[in-house]
């Protein structure tokens, strides 16, 4: 029956509860004669005084329960206000009632309409919260407890900032029941598009449509919009927030609304808009077979597993159910964080992974190897990497011995220990590079395609693998590289740095009006990585399809926008927020590329596809890392870029070498030679 009720239409709604009132109203006027006059004499009365005070009662009270909008409500999201709302309609039906019988000279006893008036609010009242709970799927004990318990949660006092929820549904409503105690926000209003809520009110909050914004701002005041509205798509999100963009309110999203109530999480914790939102790009569930393969069951090690994406794809994986996941990290406090929060993931879902968290690092080829042996790894995310352009390029070095021989070593650890696939996470500033980092992610890319080819091999710097410079080894090892733009949120990436820059009043800073990147939230790219490397058939470079590029400062007047302020220029000289032009740092590129020539070929997943690029082999790759790291150890980095530009496809470096180092000679020696 229950669900017979809640299908029923609208209409059928009302008039059901219309017919609840109107019997009521009867009974309430029965009960009132019983008392007063008692049952014999109500009976006494029935026909010339009793029914033509129903038709009285009726003909007044139901059009002023219409008029207070009691039936605008929406029983299951009914709140305490209705209360007063119910109290206010009855009140003045009993001052009308009382008004025509004394007008009509109906005879009838002085204190009958008092007592009609407090039993029929009273019975309003309670069966109003009687359906409520029933229809919520409570039982009969519950519904009569309830109203009680339920008045007694909140009438906090009207304080915190007048907020209005989108999204009238049941996630709004919660969202609601949570806010009632806080100090911070203070619901006023919702908003909908759903045509059939609109004039409705739901937990004592009148529903707008957004075509009515502007009245809604002007009727309660709202100073700020909280989405409610999870199961959406991202599509219709990023529709939402562009409507809402234009009015100049804050626009934020509350915290999973099951951590709220569940304490994990609290009102404090509300978000700035999910900036994916505004860059409209809708994920793309994962292929299961694809997800799972080199994962479950399997013996996972991630480097750099404290890392922005490292961390992300620690937490994809476990979700795969692994038989055990290596955790390497050189970072003593980001290698503690992440191994907190998976073993508090691990406690609360009864995962059975065991996760072993190692301190090391990937020049170190022992502490690689032995770690690998050790736990027989199966599959391998190469995760660590410098990957700040301005940072590497002043620090050449270091840059290039951590990215290309840090690769080269974990590689050839992971030849020597018998792990079957080897992922490398790499870049699109790895394509045509114009500075040191992506040339040196290029030559990371170039080492695992080289040893995808040998079957056989003798080992670069062999010495620190135990071997001698003629030991062949055998490698079964499964190599791919899987190459794709920025990801929202990770260090370092623009968007945290402009949410402080709004945060303490700008300005904004741009290193040039026309730079632009590709973006990609991080677990959908955690996702794509390891799907890609469970479709390499070895040597394979995936590119991730990143969508439309995205200009650096639209971004930023957008995130300014969505914080409700406005940008100061000359057109708005009044403005908040002003953009500064900083120009391109060292070694940046107005526009990156995902693929170096045109070989591509798609792959079984929409999103990932297969590039076909140049390669040196193994032998001569040995040769060109040895120079290079010569160029390194004599400090002569402009031989190194030089070194670079010859065997680094369409490196095409931006500016003289920076490293601080290389600099700090070049002043020495000109001193040197004015002395």
């Amino acid at each position: 029956m229950r669900e017979t009720i809640l299908g029923f239409s609208k209409v059928k709604k009302r008039l059901l509860t219309l017919g609840i009132d109107t019997l009521l109203i009867c009974f309430s006027l029965a009960l009132a004669f019983c008392l007063r006059v008692g049952v014999e004499g109500w009976l006494f009365r029935f026909f010339d005084v009793y029914l033509k005070s129903c038709l009285v009662a009726i003909l007044i009270a139901l059009p002023v329960y219409i008029r207070m909008g009691l039936y605008r409500a929406v029983l299951r999201y009914m709140g305490p206000q209705v209360s007063f709302t119910i109290f206010r309609a009855s009140l003045i039906a009993f001052a009308g009632f009382t008004l025509v019988q004394s007008a009509t000279g109906l005879d009838v006893p002085r204190s009958i309409p008092v007592l009609y008036w407090l039993i029929s609010a009273s019975l309003l009242g309670l069966s109003r919260y009687a359906a409520r709970y029933w229809l919520l799927g409570y039982r009969l004990r519950d519904i009569l407890l309830s109203p009680v318990a339920y008045e007694k949660i909140s009438s906090r006092s009207q304080q915190g900032k007048p907020i209005a929820i989108y999204g009238a549904g049941s996630a709004g409503v919660q969202l609601v029941k949570v806010l009632e105690h806080s100090k911070e926000y203070r619901p006023v209003a919702f908003l909908d598009d759903n045509n059939g809520l609109k004039g409705r009110v739901v937990s004592g909050k009148p529903i707008y449509q957004p075509s009515q914004l502007n009245a809604m701002v002007m009727d309660t005041g709202v100073q700020e919009v909280l989405l409610a509205i999870p199961s959406v798509s991202r599509k219709r999100r990023t529709e939402i927030v562009k409507s809402l963009e234009s009015f100049g309110l804050p626009i934020k999203t509350m915290p999973d609304l099951q951590d709220l109530t569940s304490g994990r999480l609290k009102i404090q914790d509300v978000q700035e808009i999910d900036i994916a939102d505004v860059l409209g790009r809708e994920e793309v569930k994962p292929i299961p077979e694809l997800i799972a393969k080199h994962i479950t069951g399997q013996v996972v090690m991630v480097t750099g597993a404290g890392g922005s994406i490292g961390s992300e794809m620690l937490r994809q994986a476990l979700q795969r159910q692994p038989k055990a996941i290596i955790l390497f990290e050189h970072s003593e406090y980001n290698l503690y964080a992440i191994d907190q929060e998976l073993q508090k993931t691990i406690r609360t879902n009864g995962i059975n992974t065991k996760v072993i968290s190692v301190l090391g690092s990937i020049t170190d080829p022992a502490r690689l190897l032995d770690v690998m042996k050790t736990y027989k790894v199966d599959t391998l995310y190469h995760a660590a990497a410098y990957k700040h352009v301005p940072i590497v390029q002043y620090n050449v070095s270091q840059g290039l011995k951590n990215n290309v021989l840090g690769t080269l070593y974990t590689a050839q650890a992971a030849i020597a220990s018998g792990v079957k696939h080897f992922v490398l996470i790499s870049t699109d500033k790895a394509v045509r590079p114009t500075n040191v980092m992506g040339a040196s992610k290029r030559l990371a890319e170039m080492v695992l395609q080289a040893l995808s080819n040998e079957r056989l091999l003798t080992f670069y710097h062999a010495e620190k693998f135990g071997l001698g410079d003629h030991d062949l080894i055998s490698s079964k090892t499964n190599f791919s590289m899987v190459r794709f733009g920025n990801v929202l949120g990770s260090s370092g990436s623009v968007i945290p740095v402009f949410r402080e820059q709004i945060r303490t009043g700008g300005p904004i800073t741009v290193t040039h009006p026309d730079i632009n990147r590709f973006f990609m939230t991080i677990p959908e790219a955690a996702q794509l990585v390891i799907q890609a490397g469970a479709m390499s058939k070895g040597g394979d470079v995936f590119v991730l399809e990143m969508g439309e590029p995205v200009k650096i400062v639209d971004l930023a007047k957008r995130m300014v926008s969505l914080s409700g302020l406005t940008i100061r220029d000359e057109s708005n000289p009044e403005g908040d927020i002003r953009i500064m032009y900083t120009g391109l740092r060292p070694g940046e590129k107005l526009y990156e590329e995902l693929l170096i020539g045109d070989n591509v070929t798609e792959t079984q997943h929409p999103l990932i596809c297969r590039a076909e690029e140049e390669m040196i082999a193994w032998a001569d790759l040995r040769q060109v890392l040895d120079k290079i790291n010569q160029t390194l150890e004599e400090h002569r980095y402009k031989t190194t870029s030089e070194l670079l530009l010859r065997y680094v496809n369409g490196y095409a470096p931006s500016d003289k070498v920076v490293d601080w180092l290389y600099q700090q000679s070049l002043h020495k020696a000109d001193v040197d030679n004015v002395a």
